[in-house]
């Protein structure tokens, strides 16, 4: 087998969501791969701020902001922030919808708080005190500020939350085809959230941005991920893996699927296509 170009989400699929620390199985699995002469990179929604903490463990580079950013070795490749035009549009329909929204900037982000406000409010209701204890904790560890903090950074990335399904289904109407725009699954709580950005760039754009500077063609990547923003991802790859615990969506159109995080599925996966 040819050397290979590996792509790893974080969230769910390097990582249990929301931590920074991978399990040893995939570090060990990562070095392996590396000494033999595959490159491996990061491919995430998170933005640069958010994805620093992975940054301390031995990466080839990374696809950052869902595609938006993207970084070879030392050398950024590709830099596309969306056009002042583009974000003032899409906060609109946020607001007029009432969809609850976080603005992802280079170095930080920036919410409305409007969603923390509802989950104090509904603190009885199933996880909610859970998760308003889960999103304060990532404010802090992500650099996430409030909106009033806002300067007019370049914005790369939107993430959206609305506490009715429907709503975000009509917002992603209202923007059409000039956004790409992926809603995830409703968790327990009802509560559903996603993110969208300027069509054009995703995480298989990232990737090919990355195969284009190294002159390696698609067919030579692999690709891991667990959810809907790892469609385009899973898509472009030459071989598309989704994690056990990924979307029922993206499991079929993966071409294989692998273990949990919690089961070392990275590890196991790297040994059955010989990357390691």
């Amino acid at each position: 087998m040819k050397n290979r170009l590996i792509f790893l989400d974080i969230d769910g699929t390097l990582t249990e969501a929301g931590c920074s620390v991978p399990p040893s199985s995939a570090l060990r699995a990562i070095q392996r791969a590396r000494e033999k002469g595959n490159l491996v990179f990061l491919c995430t929604g998170r933005n640069y701020a958010m994805l620093k903490p992975m940054l301390r463990y031995p990466f080839d580079g990374f696809v950052g902001s869902a595609g938006a950013y993207v970084v070879c070795g030392r050398e950024i490749i590709c830099d596309r922030p969306m056009r002042t035009e583009q974000k003032d549009r899409a906060i609109r329909s946020l607001e007029e919808k009432g969809v609850f929204y976080t603005m992802e900037c280079k170095e930080a982000s920036y919410t409305d708080g409007g969603f923390k406000k509802f989950l104090r409010q509904h603190l009885t209701v199933g996880a909610n005190s859970e998760m308003l204890r889960w999103r304060q904790d990532n404010e802090k560890k992500y650099h996430i500020f409030p909106l009033s903090e806002y300067k007019g950074e370049p914005v790369y990335k939107i993430s959206v939350v609305s506490i009715v399904r429907e709503t975000m289904i009509e917002v992603k109407r209202i923007l059409g085809k000039d956004y790409l725009f992926w809603i995830q699954d409703s968790g327990e709580s009802g509560i559903t959230n996603g993110e969208f950005m300027w069509n054009g760039t995703d995480k298989g754009t990232g990737i090919l941005e990355i195969c284009k500077f190294l002159q390696v063609p698609p067919e030579h990547t692999v690709a891991f991920g667990d959810s809907m923003n790892d469609v385009e991802m899973i898509k472009t790859a030459g071989l598309g893996v989704c994690m056990g615990n990924g979307s029922m969506h993206l499991k079929k159109i993966a071409d294989d699927i692998c273990g949990t995080v919690e089961q070392d599925g990275l590890a196991a996966a790297f040994e059955k296509y010989g990357l390691v």
